[in-house]
């Protein structure tokens, strides 16, 4: 009887007063709405079959942004989150047809098939073969445009897409995401990887077709998802390229970049691929490889170096300029704060996301106006033009789903705190 009162009283207190039992906790709320946003923009694709989502909404909420290179661009890396953040939030079947989408992309390239994906895609339905990259028609010049930065492939964006069909693989038991994935670390290791100065791998490629240009420099970034992905398809028992040896070769450009004195990384080489990039500092370069397993307990001090480089009021900044709130990364700090055993602070991080959700459902990408990265969009760039902008954001909501859930995303099961 009295255990019986208990559970009703218990009931009765979680629907009478969600505010203060349920919504006081930043996680649960975030969990909620993020979730249910990432549901609706799936559901809102027509049709049931293969799907990109677009990763910028309008300030509004309501349809597309107004920049022509935005209407309809569905970037790799933000559908790969995407698809990763509905299987933590046990929606798989939703993750299913971002999956599909990314499997047909890497099959169906107007190149031909070889594992290649562009940065971005269009947004939509996938029905067209081969699947179009992001393109826009110019109402001016009365003509068909792209973008050499979104018709290019960033090897980053080709391991996240491979981490996002490992997850599927194994939250839906279907292989062939794994031989997707596989496909996709093929092509890494044989267009990308370089001897040079610390090894590792290389940006990608820039442009398409005759205007395709090798891009020397090598990421931080890039090589932390490369360890985890080579990582996880030796794990799986993938076929189709030397896994033990990418993720060594990955893992060498890791240990080699860390800087014991300071406590941080820098953000890989310049185009070289040999000299080390000092000029800029990246917070995701500090936060990734936190999450790696057999990550280094020393690499814990790049949370010091993110609180003191990229730390402002409220969150953190993409790099050391601290001009404002990068709403993606801070829920990257959020997640890596609580792989590095600081529950608390990981739920002081998640409180401040909560105001970061805009109209439409997903977080906004800044919490102001504007928001600088210290970097060019590409090789043709005349100076650091890549900037983020007050836009909800797929991505961001994305990441803040992982932190929510405490879900790694490069081995596709929650964190336990050490």
């Amino acid at each position: 009887m009295r255990a019986a009162r208990l559970i009703v009283a218990t009931l009765a207190l979680s629907l009478t007063l969600p505010a203060t039992a349920q919504e006081a906790r930043p996680n649960a709320l975030l969990e909620s709405r993020l979730c249910g946003a990432l549901t609706v923009a799936v559901d809102a694709v027509p049709g049931k079959g293969p799907a990109f989502l677009r990763s910028f909404d309008h300030p509004s909420g309501a349809g597309a942004p107004a920049e022509d290179a935005l209407k309809n661009a569905a970037f790799t890396y933000d559908n790969a989150l995407a698809a990763i953040a509905l299987v933590a939030c046990r929606r798989a079947i939703k993750a299913r047809r971002i999956g599909d989408a990314l499997l047909s992309a890497v099959d169906s390239d107007r190149a031909g098939p070889q594992g290649r994906l562009r940065t971005t895609y269009r947004a939509g339905p996938q029905q067209e073969f081969p699947i179009p990259p992001n393109g826009w028609w110019n109402q001016k010049s009365q003509r068909w445009e792209e973008d050499a930065y979104q018709v290019g492939t960033a090897t980053g964006n080709v391991a996240w897409a491979g981490l996002a069909l490992l997850t599927l693989a194994e939250a839906l038991d279907e292989p062939k995401y794994r031989d997707g994935a596989a496909k996709l670390g093929a092509w890494v290791l044989a267009h990308t990887a370089d001897a040079k100065g610390p090894g590792g791998f290389t940006g990608g490629v820039h442009g398409d077709g005759a205007g395709t240009r090798p891009l020397g420099w090598k990421a931080t970034e890039h090589n932390t998802d490369l360890v985890a992905l080579f990582g996880w398809l030796e794990r799986s028992g993938a076929k189709g390229g030397d896994w033990p040896a990418g993720k060594a070769s990955a893992r060498s450009f890791l240990d080699a970049m860390w800087r014991t004195g300071a406590g941080h990384f820098p953000t890989g080489t310049l185009e070289d691929g040999a000299s080390v990039n000092n000029g800029n500092s990246g917070l995701d370069a500090q936060l990734w490889p936190l999450l790696l397993p057999g990550a280094a307990t020393e690499w814990r001090r790049a949370l010091d170096y993110a609180d003191k480089v990229h730390g402002v009021a409220g969150g953190y900044d993409f790099n050391g300029d601290r001009d404002g709130v990068w709403v993606e990364g801070t829920a990257q700090a959020a997640l890596a704060w609580f792989a590095a055993g600081d529950r608390e602070r990981a739920d002081t991080i998640l409180a401040t996301l909560v105001s970061d959700i805009s109209p439409g459902g997903y977080l906004w990408a800044t919490r102001g106006e504007k928001l600088s990265t210290g970097f060019a969009i590409g090789p043709d760039s005349k100076d650091a033009d890549f900037f983020y902008f007050r836009q909800p954001h797929l991505g961001a909501t994305s990441w803040a789903v992982l932190a929510a859930k405490r879900w790694n995303p490069f081995t596709g099961k929650p964190l336990t705190t050490p």
